[in-house]
């Protein structure tokens, strides 16, 4: 477990008690999985953790930062660290492990959920890009080094474009919910995006 800070990265207030931390984080994981979090209030994980309001407003900005608190641990503990030995086998553990985590749970409702409030909380947009999306993309960045090292596709490839092939796709489903998130899907975009990224470009004729 993390060291106990102050989400809003001001270092002010007393320390965190880590017992009362752990306190309000599984209570505002258990309310979001039986409730989500629109029906998710402060007042609520305050009495199910036994603490105070204001020590949740001491701590955390405002809903969403705590929400995201509770939801981004678990779902980057749930990530795979794929290493098959190709790109392809790679990118299909990292989507299939993902669709795991999202695909008909809580964790996937959450998850738009924060998505949708990112729009809204300017705190919880900072955190989202800072200690979700970075490091999410981190470790999948391993993925292209791989590949790179192995000679599968050149040093050249652009992992950011890369990655937002790979799971943009996946995202537009999860959001827009007019395709399901099948096993078929996914080896589907696995194999358009390693067919992209392993054939040679062309440079277009000079004049």
């Amino acid at each position: 477990m993390r060291e106990p800070r102050a989400t809003d990265g001001s270092g002010r207030g007393r320390p965190r008690s880590k017992q009362a931390e752990q306190s309000i984080l599984e209570a505002t994981t258990h309310l979001l999985e039986e409730r989500g979090f629109k029906a998710l209030t402060i007042e609520d994980v305050a009495v199910r953790a036994g603490v105070g309001k204001a020590t949740i407003y001491r701590w955390w900005q405002s809903k969403g930062t705590l929400a995201f608190d509770a939801f981004s641990a678990q779902f980057l503990a749930r990530q795979p660290f794929p290493d098959t030995g190709t790109l392809r086998g790679d990118f299909l553990a990292a989507l299939r492990g993902w669709m795991r985590s999202v695909k008909g749970t809580p964790t996937g409702k959450t998850l738009v959920e924060l998505i949708a409030e990112v729009q809204r909380d300017p705190a919880l947009a900072a955190l989202w890009r800072d200690r979700f999306i970075e490091p999410v993309r981190d470790h999948h960045r391993v993925m292209i080094q791989h590949a790179i090292a192995r000679g599968e596709i050149p040093a050249s490839t652009n992992a950011e474009v890369a990655l937002d092939l790979l799971f943009g796709p996946a995202y537009h489903r999860l959001l827009q919910t007019h395709l399901a998130l099948t096993d078929r899907f996914a080896r589907d975009v696995v194999d358009v995006v390693v067919a992209g990224l392993v054939a040679p470009v062309h440079e277009p004729p000079r004049a």
